[in-house]
């Protein structure tokens, strides 16, 4: 039998909010601006990723000329557009899972990529920054998803063992993530869909986020 699941830890972009739609479309936008091939394969590559790591594997795709500081500027500058206009929205049924989780009383941590400041601000305009006990951040751990350090991070700070946890997340290198951290890996696909050796890492695959109520 295996262990008692005390803790469930989520992914933020495309698992809780709405945002990888908008991101795609910024990625696109700028391979447009800046003349850059095969935008598809690298916005896979790099979902999921922080910025640190986002950096490199562009560079190594488009070479060292490729102006990076230009890139993520303007990134981030299509992204608030958005942002301030029309808000990010939160995932179908998003409120009502947490509230079911938190009613059951599993831990609740957060595990995203995302900078720290922006995640923050993000989370607390949809109003649900108060569920997670333990948020982790892209800007505050030394490698990136894939490599399990986030994910580590998180249930050190919970103070429960990492096989005692599932991980919720939409990203290939997510998943990969949390598996390599000795995680329950489940998979809510939104942009990517899961291949062969997502269905072998995965716990459970399913959607919308509300699929959890079924195991949990």
């Amino acid at each position: 039998m295996g262990k008692e699941i005390r803790a469930v830890v989520f992914d933020m972009d495309g698992v809780l909010l709405d945002s990888e739609t908008i991101c795609d479309r910024i990625w696109r936008r700028l391979a447009d601006e800046m003349k850059l091939s095969d935008i598809e394969d690298a916005i896979v590559e790099n979902r999921g990723c922080n910025t640190d790591l986002m950096a490199k594997q562009l560079i190594a795709r488009y070479g060292k000329d490729f102006d990076q500081p230009k890139f993520f500027e303007d990134f981030r500058k299509y992204f608030y557009e958005v942002e301030n206009t029309t808000g990010i929205p939160l995932m179908a049924e998003v409120v009502e899972t947490l509230d079911y989780l938190k009613s059951r009383n599993y831990r609740l941590a957060l595990a995203t990529s995302t900078r720290r400041s922006t995640a923050e601000r993000q989370l607390k305009a949809v109003k649900i920054l108060d569920y997670f006990e333990v948020t982790t951040f892209g800007d505050e751990i030394r490698n990136s998803k894939p490599a399990p350090d986030i994910y580590l991070k998180a249930a050190s700070e919970l103070g429960v063992d990492p096989s005692e946890c599932v991980a919720v997340e939409d990203s290939f290198n997510g998943i990969r993530s949390c598996y390599a951290a000795g995680y329950k890996p489940v998979m809510v696909p939104d942009r990517i869909q899961p291949d062969e050796e997502m269905e072998k890492l995965c716990w459970k695959i399913g959607k919308p986020i509300s699929v959890l109520r079924k195991f949990l």
